[in-house]
């Protein structure tokens, strides 16, 4: 990672955050700087410390705060009701691509290409690495997805995934190891074909098949058109807790709220990363990671009272399967149109039929979602998040 912004790497469970952030409390900012650390351990959420000659004096004396000992006894950790946030710069020579992440946040685009890359364990088998999301750590079924294209495209000799499809049977935990199983099915002149499983503690998590190209001159060539959506800009900004991801939500669609406006059964939404090596194999990756994302709040809109914030509380949803067509080189780091549209809803099940594009309308994938959305009996309600499906 060549920007230095992105570059949060580790030291052990602390690491310095080079993203300006700030801290404030009833409107009234009282500590800002760009050395922050990010302290974070297995199941419980990270500190953001600030270095106290970087906070204002007063507020050391009647803010909610904790001092830091050790290596951190130079910092200060806030506590609530004080508010703090990230300040994420996509494009230094672009003032609009300025977005507020709040902390806690999950991590940096950084963290989740490192994810996404696994490690390999011998020609066939990838161990995942350890990093838990505190508040619910489980394993979203389109980042395994990801992983699989990812190390499908690694092993592949430069063949590009054209399709791969995976079905998620169980809750992965975050908080141990998994291994993604990648098995040959056939090698031929111009295309392979791979079976592929996720496994977890000796049981099968979920499953799918790829299949590989080298791709060929155009015989025929035509694409579904692009959606009228406005430019990324025009679009409202939506914090899903990354760094380094810049994600804008047409018509403020993105939302917890069961009372907000409904609308019909889409939504669209522009997303790029910052820093992303120039590796195909990631670009598509990171593309695939994203299919999970929204397709379930897509088929909630057309419904009043009934919104996201919901999910595994009184709402039992998850993502059962994904089937991704990738039609063209990907470029993460370039904007990229998702289009979601829920087909149907019904039976405790909705069917999304979506589609990506680059940033010149290009037609670059496409993908069905098939999701669960259920109600939990009365009983169930608060049901514990880890569980919760």
């Amino acid at each position: 990672m060549s920007d230095s912004k992105v570059a949060t790497m580790s030291t052990g469970s602390k690491r310095t955050l080079l993203y300006p952030v700030y801290a404030e409390i009833n409107g009234r900012r009282i500590a800002e700087s760009s050395a922050a650390l990010r302290t974070e351990a297995v199941g419980v959420a990270p500190e953001l410390w600030f270095p106290v000659d970087d906070v204002q004096a007063d507020a050391l004396a009647n803010a909610p705060h904790r001092r830091g000992i050790d290596d951190l006894a130079d910092y200060v950790t806030f506590t609530e009701p004080v508010n703090t946030s990230i300040v994420d710069v996509i494009d230094a020579n672009d003032p609009r691509s300025s977005t507020l992440k709040r902390f806690p946040n999950w991590g940096d685009t950084a963290d989740l290409i490192e994810l996404l890359d696994m490690e390999t364990v011998d020609e066939t088998s990838y161990r995942s690495a350890v990093r838990s999301t505190w508040n619910r750590p489980i394993v979203e079924g389109s980042h395994m997805l990801g992983q699989a294209v990812l190390a499908a495209m690694r092993r592949s000799g430069g063949r590009r995934v054209v399709s791969a499809s995976m079905i998620f049977a169980r809750p992965v935990d975050d908080r141990a190891p998994y291994f993604l199983e990648l098995d040959e099915v056939a090698n031929g002149r111009t295309f392979n074909a791979v079976r592929s499983a996720v496994t977890q503690a000796g049981r099968t998590c979920a499953f799918g098949t790829l299949l590989l190209d080298v791709t060929a001159a155009d015989t025929i060539r035509h694409s579904d058109p692009a959606p009228t959506v406005p430019e990324p800009y025009e679009c409202d900004s939506f914090d899903m807790s990354v760094t380094g991801r810049d994600l804008r939500v047409r018509d403020n669609a993105y939302t917890g709220d069961p009372n907000a406006p409904v609308g019909p059964p889409e939504l669209s939404c522009w997303v790029r990363f910052r820093s992303v090596p120039d590796d195909q194999a990631i670009h598509a990756g990171l593309l695939a990671q994203f299919t999970g994302h929204m397709s379930i709040v897509a088929a909630l809109r057309p419904h009043a009272g009934i919104g996201q914030s919901a999910a595994h509380d009184t709402l039992s949803t998850a993502i059962n399967a994904i089937s991704l067509s990738i039609h063209e080189d990907v470029r993460a780091d370039q904007w990229m149109l998702y289009h979601h549209r829920s087909t149907y809803a019904g039976n405790g099940m909705t069917h999304s039929e979506c589609r990506v594009f680059d940033d010149s309308m290009k037609h670059i994938a496409s993908f069905t979602v098939e999701a669960m959305v259920r109600g939990f009996d009365a009983s169930r309600k608060n049901n514990d998040p880890r569980t919760a499906m």
